[in-house]
């Protein structure tokens, strides 16, 4: 009786256990909650990405533009300090504006997808030109140095739009600084893209005013007293003949270059011997004047041809022949 008790009640309590929830077994999340595998996204390959299209380079007509009256022809075009894209907005102009060329200007060497040709304007109605007041009189606002730079902007880093000379009175419109606003001269200029403008009437087939200039800087006029380069530090030289003789002949100093202005008829050169291509000569004493020379690919010189111009520029002689050639900085065509 007992045994058969003792099993009932074992019996009993497997049941009591089995019935019982399993608190240890593994929690399952179901819903938005729920814990889900990350998923690897497959690594990005090189040639997913199409590489950029190389950037086309800037191709321009030739322009030819006279002194004078000319029109913008584009929305919103730039009017900047310097003949390059580096030189600071001055004034935006709408389509049909006028401005007044003073001449035409060519990049020998423009940056990447800059213009080459470029037109040197009359600074336009409206923008700002600036002077150190420093150099001005309180007096009378007349310039006190020989030459002082006009500005685009209220501090040395902006671009240079003309130089006043001793004595010209200026208009102040206002003050920054140090630096004075003035009513922009006659004398003040300013630079826009040649493509954006346009003349009427017959235009020669050569632009008669032509400057050709070998870099993207305008020449900076300094504002504050400088020694000329060639005055040697007298230190230095002191020093250099207490330690080493020095040759006569090493120790010159290059003479400054020569800058010179001839008026003559532009010719093709016949010779082999010639050291450029082109020459202006006299026709009354049929003798060469100068053989013509260019380092900028934009100025065709074919198109002078027969043509009576002044070139100003640099004259050197030829290593070689000994002939006097001039590196063209200016073309004149004369009337």
């Amino acid at each position: 009786m007992k045994k058969n008790l003792w099993m009932m009640a074992g019996v009993l309590l497997s049941v009591n256990l089995l019935a019982q929830p399993a608190t240890n077994a593994p929690l399952v999340m179901t819903g938005t909650n729920a814990a889900k595998p990350a998923v690897a996204k497959p690594a990005a390959k090189n040639g997913d990405k199409k590489p950029a299209a190389p950037v086309a380079p800037r191709v321009e007509k030739p322009i030819v533009l006279v002194p004078g009256p000319a029109t913008i022809t584009g929305d919103n075009v730039n009017v900047r300090g310097r003949a390059t894209f580096v030189g600071e907005i001055l004034k935006r102009l709408k389509k049909g504006d006028t401005v007044n060329v003073i001449e035409q200007v060519y990049l020998s060497k423009p940056k990447a997808n800059e213009p080459a040709q470029w037109a040197k304007i009359s600074f336009p109605a409206g923008a700002k030109v600036w002077v150190h007041s420093q150099f001005i009189a309180t007096t009378n606002s007349s310039v006190k140095p020989k030459r002082l730079n006009m500005r685009g902007g209220p501090g040395e880093n902006y671009s240079i739009v003309g130089v006043l000379a001793q004595g010209d009175v200026v208009k102040e419109v206002s003050r920054k600084g140090v630096w004075i606003e003035i009513a922009a001269p006659e004398k003040a200029y300013a630079f826009v893209a040649a493509e954006y403008l346009k003349q009427e009437g017959t235009l020669p087939s050569v632009p008669p005013v032509l400057s050709v200039t070998e870099t993207n800087e305008v020449a900076d006029v300094g504002t504050t007293v400088v020694p000329p380069i060639d005055e040697p530090n007298t230190n230095d030289v002191a020093n250099a003949t207490a330690t080493t003789p020095v040759d006569p002949e090493k120790s010159e100093i290059p003479p400054p270059p020569r800058i010179v202005a001839h008026e003559g008829v532009v010719r093709p050169t016949v010779s082999i011997q010639a050291p450029t291509l082109y020459e202006i000569w006299d026709p009354k004493t049929r003798m060469t004047i100068n053989y013509l020379y260019t380092t900028s690919s934009n100025l065709d010189l074919s198109l002078y041809k027969d043509l009576r111009i002044v070139v100003t520029g640099e004259e050197s002689l030829d290593a070689r022949w000994k002939t006097p050639v001039i590196t063209i900085q200016r073309i004149q065509v004369v009337e």
